[in-house]
């Protein structure tokens, strides 16, 4: 299936309707978001669009450089005892709260855990945590039972779900629960009362928050902030996002859709750039619990009609530049990345087959429901390719469409799908995030414990542990072999390719930070 054409022709600098748009205010940037921000909550929620906020709204004890290595953010000072046991953490002054309360040690142990116990890696710390105590009003420590060298990173990464760190009475609410309060620590303030979920998001300048006396340095550094407020405009049509962004309606584009690249292109006052350069595995996820993919056979059975490159090209168009395969278990073009089995994804292509392993695994024909993002347009148009795949390979397909907000909530329930569940959903998640086996969500197998789709494989988790475990970096990479092996034997998920999609923002933006998310500090106008 090639990309469909959604959009016709060239004028695209068309009637659009207009912001309510801050003309002439150039202390105000405004942001297109990749889709709806319904779900603020960067700990309950593992979407990209809650991260991206929280990183405006919260602070972070550490945060990765450009050279993906952990440093100090929130934290003045960071030791380690000699038997690699005893983390203590000491935090820099004048820390505050947006109420104008100091942040405390006892803030960061309620905030480190409430996030261990949805993260991936604060897992990990939960396993292997001795306690957490406070030695000052400006200090604390972790105990672990055994070293973990991977601790600082852990609190640092920017992936899924950030370690944000909030007041205690905040940190308090139960990780299951979506938070109500939502003051940070960080350069925004979010503004609640003006926050209209499917259409606008403010942010204010945070006055007094402290900035690290350094550059910016991706998540670390200085984060000096130059506008005093930010808008995200919730904009599901693309062509009124380019028209707006052509008529400096809106300052920066977070997700152009491909087709209409070529004419932002045109334009000389618009840049098109890949912001993200470690790029977004997409994926096809299962649901576990319920038939027809409680089988792995039946999972299996679909490899074979899966061409990689058809979904490349529904979700960002020709340009190879935008969008690498094959692709395997781990993000194309980093360390553990093998090419263990990976015929499975390149060897001819045969939706027949398809129809014949799913018909000797038991298939009988029941309805497979995918659930489909409309106002996400990379997204739905994976969604798409799905559905036509798994017709083709004979399967009855009810291709459900829904808002961002509502798919988010939908694909957490765990009924049936008679009952309001789903079989299947696409996503993406980060390239840093799926780049090794410890922060990699979808290949877990912790079952009802685990991340969306709650897959479970003792087989798996074992490995996992073991590569926590690794003396080296060769002994990392049999281990990423034996997983890769394991996902076409038990097929948690379907990895579609590496995208990199670009962004668009008007040239008078200068400094933006590059290699991940789109931050706001540092961006300057002019």
């Amino acid at each position: 299936m090639h990309r469909r054409t959604l959009l016709q022709g060239t004028g695209l600098a068309l009637a659009a309707p207009r912001l309510a748009r801050a003309q002439g205010n150039a202390r105000t940037l405004r942001f297109v978001p990749q889709g709806n921000l319904a779900n603020i909550d960067p700990i309950w929620t593992t979407t990209t669009l809650a991260r991206n906020h929280g990183l405006m709204v919260y602070d972070t004890l550490f945060g990765l450089g450009r050279d993906f290595k952990p440093k100090p953010q929130m934290a003045a000072g960071h030791e380690v005892s000699a038997d690699g046991l005893t983390h203590a953490i000491t935090l820099r002054p004048d820390l505050r709260f947006h109420d104008g309360q100091p942040v405390l040690a006892r803030d960061c142990i309620a905030s480190i855990a409430r996030w261990s116990k949805r993260d991936v890696l604060g897992q990990r710390l939960t396993v292997l945590l001795e306690e957490m105590r406070p030695t000052a009003d400006d200090r604390f420590e972790i105990v672990l039972k055994k070293p973990w060298q991977g601790l600082a990173w852990a609190l640092g990464k920017p992936s899924a779900n950030i370690c944000a760190i909030m007041p205690e009475r905040v940190a308090q609410t139960d990780p299951f629960t979506q938070i109500t309060d939502y003051v940070g620590s960080g350069p925004f303030r979010f503004r609640a009362s003006q926050w209209v979920p499917g259409s606008v998001a403010a942010y204010e300048r945070f006055a007094g928050y402290v900035a690290r006396d350094e550059p910016a340095d991706f998540l670390a550094g200085g984060k000096a902030v130059y506008f005093d407020r930010v808008e995200w405009h919730v904009m599901p049509d693309p062509a009124t996002a380019a028209a707006a962004l052509q008529n400096n309606e809106i300052d920066w584009w977070e997700t152009p859709l491909a087709d209409l690249l070529p004419v932002l292109r045109r334009n000389r006052d618009i840049a098109v750039e890949v912001v993200n350069t470690a790029g977004a595995l997409a994926m096809i996820r299962f649901n576990h619990l319920h038939p027809p993919f409680d089988k792995p056979e039946i999972r299996r059975a679909l490899f074979p009609a899966i061409e990689q490159t058809s979904f490349m090209q529904a979700a960002l168009g020709e340009d190879k530049a935008l969008w690498q395969v094959p692709a395997g278990a781990f993000t194309p073009g980093t360390p553990l990345s093998n090419s263990v089995g990976l015929e499975v994804m390149t060897g001819p292509r045969d939706p027949e087959a398809a129809k014949r392993a799913l018909a000797a695994a038991g298939y009988k024909g029941e309805p497979v429901v995918i659930l489909s993002p409309s106002d996400f347009p990379t997204i739905n148009a994976l969604s798409e390719v799905t559905a036509d795949t798994l017709r083709r390979s004979g399967m009855t397909v009810d291709l459900q469409t829904m808002d961002w907000g509502t798919l988010v909530q939908r694909r957490a329930k765990r009924e049936a799908p008679a009952q309001g569940g789903w079989n299947i959903f696409c996503t993406t998640w980060e390239g840093l995030d799926v780049s090794v086996p410890g922060s990699h969500q979808p290949i877990r197998g912790n079952g009802a414990q685990g991340w969306i789709g709650w897959s479970t494989s003792p087989r798996r988790e074992a490995l996992r542990e073991a590569w926590f475990e690794a003396p080296d970096q060769a002994a990392e990479r049999r281990i990423a072999e034996e997983l890769q092996a394991l996902v076409w034997e038990e097929a948690p998920f379907i990895p579609l390719g590496l995208l990199r999609p670009p962004q668009a923002y008007r040239r008078s933006l200068t400094n933006i930070v590059t290699g991940g998310p789109p931050l706001f500090w540092n961006v300057r106008r002019g």
